[in-house]
């Protein structure tokens, strides 16, 4: 077996090419696009390269066949956030072969090691944690959602004998759209528009910018306490954020929640496009377009993928998460157009939000874990903190 860095096209085809060759066999399996994952190690389409470094490799048998494939990466902002350096790892795919495994853990730790790192978390994203994070653990026989981890079901085992230790697990949930939310939910709307100061409206596009500020208001002040690895959001990043959503996204899925004119919450919903992308195989380029407008023309996108929450710190525990959730629903039901609904992941070190999940009936669909290995035996394992 040999170990290749991916330094020119022919090794980065066989990388974007790999997870086919793992996943042949699966029925259910649908490939990120190819320009996703490219985009990730391309210094001019990822603003991580601002603060970071990365490298990746594949690995090839006797016979020169591509049978694994791995990244190793730092953020220089974030990985100095930890109680040790750590680095990360991801977009691992190899054979069920548990020493080809085993060499491209080995060439993440080396090469993170040589440059300072104590530990690494993985599989994880060189970029944002709503695509590629995470392994998955359980749902891996269905249909995974846009931007979810796909992979075969040993990978838990090759990880876990490596000695990567569960640092955190993620739920994914879903629910139907003709769900019953119990009448509190409906309570706490009406009591928080009626009475006390809010107000809930959806996007609008033709005021793009205005919506990306806010967004970068609430998110900034949500998550600056709550999460150990927290990089602040940019007015420059949310509006190519949002404009980067503009195409696929129905104005009435996003919910911003306003208390007496100020923003203090959001609800962030697209459309969930594996719906459509299991058509074109992983290739968005002008057949990929033309089947994608197609698809969409047809209708087979009825699902919506939650993407994200955030309320001020604040202004939680007034029931706002609640109130996004109705005021969604208020807007999408009646039309009967969407049939189901997809929330991303939400930690387990967020616990309200996982009670939240199962107090309006939803789900939970898949199971994730990211991982930490750490370097050395004299360093005690600790799992992520649980968010109060």
């Amino acid at each position: 077996m040999q170990i290749i860095e991916v330094t020119d096209r022919k090794a980065e085809e066989a990388f974007l090419r790999l997870p086919r060759m793992i996943n042949k066999d699966n029925p259910r399996w649908i490939p990120h696009l190819d320009h996703d994952v490219a985009a990730v190690f391309d210094p001019k389409k990822n603003p991580q390269f601002q603060s970071g470094t990365l490298c990746r490799w594949i690995l090839t048998d006797g016979n020169g066949n591509t049978i694994g494939r791995v990244a190793a990466f730092i953020n220089k902002k974030l990985a100095y956030t930890y109680k040790q350096p750590t680095g990360g790892m991801g977009f691992f795919e190899c054979i069920n072969n548990k020493e080809a495994a085993f060499r491209l853990f080995d060439v993440c730790r080396e090469w993170l090691q040589a440059r300072g790192m104590q530990a690494m978390d993985g599989p994880i994203n060189f970029g944002e944690k709503d695509r590629f994070w995470g392994l998955m653990v359980e749902g891996n026989e269905k249909e995974t959602p846009y931007l979810a981890p796909n992979n075969p079901a040993y990978y838990r085992e090759l990880f876990e004998a490596y000695g990567f230790q569960d640092y955190y697990q993620q739920f994914i949930f879903s629910l139907t759209s003709d769900i019953q939310l119990p009448p509190i939910i409906e309570k706490k709307f009406e009591r928080l528009t009626e009475t006390q100061g809010y107000h809930f409206e959806n996007l609008h596009k033709k005021n793009l910018e205005k919506y990306a500020e806010d967004f970068m208001t609430i998110y900034n002040k949500a998550w600056s306490d709550a999460h150990e690895s927290f990089e602040p959001m940019t007015r420059e990043k949310a509006i190519r954020t949002f404009k980067r959503m503009k195409h696929v996204v129905d104005e009435e899925l996003v919910i911003f929640g306003y208390h007496h004119g100020e923003p203090v919450a959001f609800f962030i919903n697209i459309l969930e496009l594996n719906q459509i992308f299991r058509y074109l195989n992983g290739k968005l380029n002008w057949l990929g377009k033309l089947k994608f407008l197609y698809y969409k023309w047809r209708g087979k996108c009825r699902v919506i993928y939650g993407l994200v929450f955030g309320v001020i710190p604040e202004y939680q525990n007034r029931g706002l998460e609640s109130a996004l959730i109705m005021s969604l629903k208020n807007r999408v039901v009646p039309k009967g157009y969407y049939k189901a609904m997809i929330i991303n992941w939400i930690g387990d070190f967020n616990p309200k939000m996982v009670k939240l999940m199962d107090h309006i009936g939803t789900e939970k669909a898949y199971t994730l874990i990211t991982y930490r290995k750490l370097f050395s035996d004299e360093i005690a394992f600790e799992r992520h903190p649980v968010l109060d």
